[in-house]
């Protein structure tokens, strides 16, 4: 991938088994999913968005669909966990077992929910060593992304960031509803926290320890008024706004609506991308003429500022890598060249 940059702008999350008659009609529209409705990372749910009585449904939904489709993104699968409860322990294990052996060229990793210190984190990434090792792949081909929505998570969690530096794991993700019960939160009828502190701790721990950030899921998908329902299409593209101030590489859907928005909110728009690379190149011109510092449609470019622009040009051409044909459709052909051809050297 371009400048080794990892996709995540959207964590879909899509229940393995529902109680219709075809049990897996929502995993299988995931898949089908196409253009910007296709998130960067597809999650089949055996937890929580999956009934109890359905999870073993679940996995065989998840083992029988997945290779029926040429998905464009990445495959997660969510499967069960808790720091607490041994026996949701041993059906991870059990799980991560099953998707391994029957699925291991299929998806890029598991993710694990509900865990707690670091020493649950580094069991449940020996789990996956085992299940690797069982079946014949490679150290490291299966990944592990975690769900931070305990305390003991959160507390542990530059712990469990150096950790990732050297590890298998991959993304941290926030779970806000577990999180919220656990410490004693209460709901007073205006919504979840916004979580500000957390949010840019998760930023500045993953970035440092080259992982992933993922902002937790919006449930409120609807909104009635005088009589009328309709997607609430606002306060989700608020959240998926401040997530991205904040650095977070990606954001959690529900939704395939929510999808949209995520993938689009976490790719600059064509104006930023016109605006950065034009400023990229006027500072190439500069350096092949020997100036040092520059100013730039009144802006000081120095090393950070550019670095800034650079991000930009980065970002773009790791979804035109993975993604051409959202680039395509989002950009317009000379300016996406442009981007593709840029020199991004400071020095």
């Amino acid at each position: 991938m371009s400048e080794d940059i990892r996709l995540c702008r959207t964590f879909q999350t899509a229940p393995a088994a529902v109680p219709k008659d075809d049990s897996a009609k929502y995993l299988t529209s995931a898949l089908e999913a196409e253009g910007f409705q296709a998130p960067d990372w597809l999650v089949p749910d055996m937890e929580d968005g999956t009934a109890p009585d359905m999870k073993a449904e679940g996995l065989e939904n998840t083992i029988e669909k997945v290779p029926q489709y040429e998905f464009p993104g990445e495959i997660w699968p969510r499967v069960e966990w808790s720091y607490e409860d041994e026996e949701y322990c041993e059906k991870g294990r059990d799980q991560i077992d099953r998707l391994v052996g029957e699925l291991g060229d299929e998806i890029d990793g598991v993710v694990v929910p509900k865990v707690g210190r670091l020493e649950d984190v580094k069991r449940a990434a020996e789990v996956v060593a085992e299940a690797e090792a069982e079946h014949g792949y490679d150290d490291g081909s299966i990944g592990l992304s975690i769900i931070i929505e305990t305390g003991r998570a959160r507390s542990d969690l530059r712990e469990i960031s150096k950790f990732g530096e050297d590890s298998r794991l991959t993304a941290l993700v926030f779970g806000p509803v577990d999180y919220a019960a656990e410490l004693g939160g209460r709901d007073l009828g205006d919504g979840m926290p916004r979580w500000d502190g957390l949010l840019e701790a998760l930023s500045n721990e993953a970035s440092a320890g080259s992982l992933l950030s993922i902002g937790g899921p919006f449930d409120d998908l609807f909104k009635e008024r005088a009589g009328l329902t309709y997607y609430n299409a606002d306060e989700y593209a608020d959240q998926v706004e401040h997530e991205a101030q904040l650095g977070l590489d990606g954001s959690w859907s529900l939704y395939p609506k929510q999808t949209i928005q995520a993938n689009t909110v976490h790719m600059p728009t064509p104006e930023e991308l016109e605006r950065d690379v034009h400023k990229i190149e006027r500072f190439n011109e500069a350096k092949r003429e020997g100036t040092g510092a520059v100013t730039i449609d009144g802006q000081m470019v120095d090393e950070a500022t550019f670095k800034n622009f650079r991000n930009t040009v980065q970002k773009v051409r790791a979804i035109d890598d993975i993604r051409p044909a959202q680039t395509e459709e989002y950009y317009d052909e000379d300016l996406l060249d442009r981007a593709r051809d840029l020199e991004l050297s400071y020095r």
